[in-house]
């Protein structure tokens, strides 16, 4: 939220510093973001005046000026404002200067073959306004020479503030001076509301939806003249963001940033009977400000008469009814909608406004009398007018919480003892109210305060978390014990891994759209008050995250892409931990040693997925390698990794074409997943591990070399070798793949290099035979022929 120092300082009777300002402001929890100055872009420009003016010899509607900005020398500038003329006094930008409403740096240019120097400013040009229609005009006894930013008073900063979603009551400035003011930086001024004249009855308002509408207050002005605002009421809606439109408009939005409330105006000739607020009707449809049109359902809650909807209630009014420079006579709306029912609809719609940030946050229930009479009086002192009684439909939820509170829970939980007449001090400027037993009733502009707690935070943060003593933690005396579970060691082990690898670590949302979704398969659960459209699928693969972020990455120049994350999926029956990884780009770069740069393929995320299944705990020598990893793969460039069929540990492979083009993926991808939770992992024993005793006689290695059915996996027949003696084969590995007319047609030799342990004795020529016969015999068992 963005507001101006001077309108700060409307509401709070303070003598501190922009800094000391900001510095509170975040110490209170209401973080900064930013401070500007706009006078900042204004300095450069000068206060000037017209010496000569003549006609351009060469163009019938340009000037020549000569310019006297209190340089040495005059400058020769050519203008093709009607207004100017010699002895006037503006605004003159010398070259070099940058010219914010125009984009652009001053240079000297000739313009129809004569020399320009600088340039004479309009009000759009130096962003001060929409008058583009010839140059600013000053008094002819502005001092000339002098910074036109000193000289017009512009030096006013900006403070833009974060508010986080639970500070409802941050939402106006006047939130925002209540604040500081408790934390010492000054008095809040009061509000002085004026009595406001009424004749006459109030306009005809009703309430058909209660739910979605408590409370309908209204009022009708008459006889109002809309124009502009006034120059201070401009100035600091421009400071917020907002851009001036007319004087009834301009008022709507002042209160809404003023006050935190928002409110609506509609001309009354635009009507067509009594406003009611009642449900929409299934396929209604509004033509909203933004001049967008939504269909409307049953859900929503409308404001309307006779001929239709005429504003999504608490979002955005529509476009028929707003008031322009012919309004004669209007209806000011003050309501109090529910704000889960102004989520919803904004939700549905796709449509955010200042109001509905405030109304789903939830606004002051009791500042309607307040809110509509703000906006009356300030309708009549720039419009003029009669005011109307005000109508009164429905009531808003104001009860108010009370909450026992002892004063010395803020030492118990916030860790800092602050005497109790201080915390009584700080709550009640914030607008608590305090008996003599400690009752503390909650405020109606506070409905994130709900308990003790809370109002422990509320001392703490106005006395600066910084007070807090830093306390460590008791620890119990002697050797800490190990607390993480087999679970959690076996998900550090993996993601060091992954880590030592040279993957980088990211972490994602665990919400995706649907559209990200659908590739693997569709989301199970869904969120019911998504943060967007865009998060609101429980993500049921860890892959969309990290594409996207691959993606990011690739559209910012990097060659090697090398990704992985820790996280949950959310499949139907719960959550199951995982490990994925994305693997994109260049594997190795070109090289005068290697060559050409090779990308990323299956046998790389194989290659990942093993290493870091292995530093997990997975018995990696009796996985089981299946092809086919599912349909978002590649056909034939994929795999599972099983401890039996239905097992699965891991998958891999690369990316199927349409998978990396739903997810805006351009090339191609390689990926896995690891599932955690199908690893089967030790117990905890409760004692050391054993001592390491290396085998005291030498290991042998035998080759052979079998041919086998070309479709055959290699995983299958390096199982079935290992199968002959489980004690004495300690390895087996595939050394060569050979394939050729001379092995057949249809067939593969695949050579095996097979490790022995001897045991207790040296392997004699004997057993050693009879080895490598149990050998042949199990490989015979998959078609496999010992080849000659």
């Amino acid at each position: 939220m963005k507001f101006s120092l001077s309108w700060l300082r409307a509401h709070l009777d303070t003598d501190g510093s922009l800094t000391e300002i900001t510095d509170k402001l975040t110490s209170i929890g209401l973080e900064l973001e930013g401070v500007e100055n706009p006078a900042d872009a204004l300095r450069p420009f000068r206060v000037a005046k017209v010496i000569e003016a003549g006609p351009h010899p060469n163009a019938d509607k340009l000037q020549l000026l000569k310019v006297d900005d209190g340089s040495d020398e005059p400058w020769q500038v050519v203008c093709g404002a009607p207004n100017a003329r010699k002895d006037m006094v503006g605004v003159f930008g010398p070259p070099g200067t940058y010219i914010p409403g125009s984009d652009f740096t001053l240079k000297p240019a000739k313009i129809r073959d004569v020399e320009s120097f600088g340039m004479m400013c309009s009000a759009r040009e130096l962003e001060l306004g929409e008058d583009h229609d010839g140059i600013i005009e000053l008094p002819s006894d502005a001092p000339v020479g002098t910074s036109y930013a000193d000289y017009a008073q512009l030096d006013d900063p900006v403070i833009d503030v974060s508010i986080t979603p639970n500070r409802q009551d941050c939402m106006g400035v006047r939130g925002i001076a209540r604040d500081l003011a408790a934390a010492g930086l000054g008095t809040l001024k009061p509000m002085n509301l004026a009595t406001i004249a009424r004749n006459g009855a109030g306009p005809d308002i009703a309430i058909d939806d209660q739910e979605g509408c408590p409370a309908f207050y209204g009022c009708t002005v008459s006889g109002v003249t809309n124009g502009a605002s006034p120059d201070w009421m401009q100035a600091r809606l421009k400071s917020a963001g907002q851009k001036p439109i007319s004087a009834l408009v301009d008022i709507t939005n002042y209160v809404t940033l003023d006050q935190g409330r928002p409110l609506h105006v509609y001309d009354v000739a635009k009507l067509n009977g009594g406003l009611v607020a009642r449900k929409a009707q299934a396929g209604e449809k509004l033509v909203a400000l933004n001049d967008k049109e939504y269909i409307l359902d049953e859900t929503m809650t409308v404001i309307a008469d006779q001929a239709g909807a005429h504003g999504i209630g608490g979002i955005m009014g529509g476009a028929t009814n707003g008031t322009d420079e012919n309004t004669t006579d209007v209806l000011i709306e003050c309501a109090y909608f529910d704000a889960a029912h102004i989520a919803r609809t904004g939700q549905k719609l796709m449509l955010t406004s200042d109001a509905r940030q405030r109304f789903e946050r939830g606004v002051d229930p009791a500042f309607l009398e307040e809110g509509i009479a703000i906006a009356t009086k300030l309708v009549q002192e720039l419009c003029g007018g009669t005011a109307s009684e005000i109508t009164r439909a429905g009531e808003a939820p104001t009860d108010q919480r009370t909450i026992a509170y002892d004063p010395r829970q803020c030492a118990s939980l916030g860790g800092l003892d602050v005497a109790p007449d201080r915390q009584k001090a700080i709550l009640e400027a914030l607008g608590f109210v305090i008996d003599g037993n400690w009752q503390v009733t909650v405020p109606t502009w506070r409905r994130d305060v709900a308990g003790w707690q809370d109002l422990v935070e509320e001392v703490i943060r106005m006395e600066g978390l910084d007070n807090v003593p830093s306390t460590p933690l008791p620890r119990a005396p002697g050797v800490a014990k190990p607390t993480a579970s087999p679970e959690q060691m076996s998900e550090r082990k993996a993601r060091r891994a992954a880590a030592a690898r040279g993957l980088n670590e990211v972490v994602n949302w665990s919400f995706i759209s649907e559209k990200e979704a659908a590739p693997f398969g569709g989301g199970t659960w869904s969120l019911a008050n998504p943060i967007s459209e865009d998060l609101k699928v429980m993500r049921p693969s860890l892959l969309p995250g990290l594409i996207a972020a691959a993606q990011r990455n690739a559209a910012r120049g990097a060659s090697s892409i090398r990704l992985f994350e820790v996280g949950r999926r959310y499949l139907e029956t719960s959550e199951h931990p995982t490990i994925g990884l994305v693997l994109a780009g260049e594997n190795h770069t070109r090289s005068w040693q290697a060559g050409g740069a090779t990308k990323f393929d299956a046998y790389d995320a194989k290659a990942e997925v093993l290493a870091i299944l292995a530093a997990a705990g997975a018995p990696t020598d009796k996985l089981m390698d299946f092809g086919e990893a599912g349909d978002h793969y590649h056909p034939g460039q994929s795999g599972t990794f099983r401890l039996g069929p239905k097992k699965i540990l891991a998958a891999y492979g690369v990316l199927h074409p349409s998978t990396t083009k739903a997810m805006g993926f351009k090339g191609t991808a390689v990926a896995a997943e690891i599932f955690l939770d199908a690893i089967p992992l030790k117990k905890k024993s409760g004692h050391m591990r054993d001592a390491f005793a290396p085998p005291a006689l030498q290991a042998v290695t035998r080759d052979f070399a079998f041919i086998v059915d070309a479709e055959l996996p290699a995983g299958d027949l390096v199982r079935a070798v290992k199968g002959a003696d489980k004690k004495l084969i300690t390895d087996a590995r595939i050394f060569d793949l050979f394939e050729g007319p001379s092995v057949g047609e249809g067939k593969k030799s695949l050579a095996v290099e097979v490790t022995l342990q001897p045991i207790d004795t040296t392997l004699t020529e004997e057993d050693l035979k009879a080895l490598s016969d149990k050998v042949v015999t199990n490989a015979a068992k998959l078609g496999a022929e010992l080849r000659g």
